[in-house]
């Protein structure tokens, strides 16, 4: 392998290992600084390989005690974030959509501490309804820290939806998301039109970058909704 090598080479090489074992479940594998040795590479681009590795619960870093291999590997599931309008569309469906609300205030603390805002900082809340034909399919609850997307505030809102705005304009480095069942509270069961009590599906999904969360958002659907994810 050439000192031009990527980490995403470097990761290719290191899977090929653990695939073929050559390094078995429970091993220690070697320091990076012998890695990057034999690889002929920087040993930053073999941290960033394993760095990826161990987030793919394929390898276990423990400081001072070296990376082994995991003995039995997480497989985790990969959740794309879909633009609504394109998964309303992929239906089948006309896609319709309401902005309900668009405040700047301080939020709650439960959601200034996912947001990690220092306390008493604003940030803007919106609420908005998506249709398919016509028909409510979900509501968009949204907190944005907008010290992360600066040019958020001129964007017009009842033309572009904060979802399919953030999806195209704001990258992200990581992120959590939640798959929960409640019951529709009087006023989601209004927007949804649906009983009060109707089980309704729940996301809760954070986006940040690599400095700062970006946005904390709940989705929740209209009964009947299905996600379907990779393994």
């Amino acid at each position: 392998m050439s000192t031009g090598a990527t980490w995403q080479q470097v990761q290719a090489e290191l899977q090929r290992r653990l695939r073929d074992r050559v390094w078995l479940p429970g091993e220690i594998i070697p320091a990076e600084a012998e890695i990057a040795r034999e690889l002929g590479c920087a040993r930053t681009t073999v941290n960033r390989a394993m760095r990826e590795l161990a987030e793919a619960g394929l390898l276990e870093r423990r400081r001072r005690a070296g990376t082994r291999v995991v003995k039995t590997p997480v497989r985790r599931a990969s959740f794309d974030i879909p633009i609504i309008r394109e998964e309303v569309e992929r239906r089948g469906a006309h896609w319709g959509y309401r902005l309900l609300s668009r405040e700047k205030r301080v939020p709650p603390v439960a959601v200034a501490n996912r947001l990690a805002l220092p306390a008493r900082r604003r940030a803007l809340h919106i609420v908005s309804l998506h249709f398919a034909d016509h028909r409510p399919f979900l509501i968009e609850d949204r907190w944005i820290n907008l010290e992360t997307v600066p040019g958020f505030e001129a964007v017009d809102l009842e033309q572009v939806s904060a979802n399919e705005w953030l999806v195209q304009n704001a990258p992200y480095t990581h992120g959590d998301y939640g798959l929960s069942a409640a019951n529709a509270t009087a006023q989601q069961a209004q927007l949804l039109g649906v009983e009060p009590g109707a089980a309704l599906l729940i996301v809760d999904r954070m986006t940040a970058n690599d400095q700062q969360v970006i946005t904390s958002v709940r989705l929740a659907y209209a009964p009947g909704h299905r996600v379907q994810t990779r393994l």
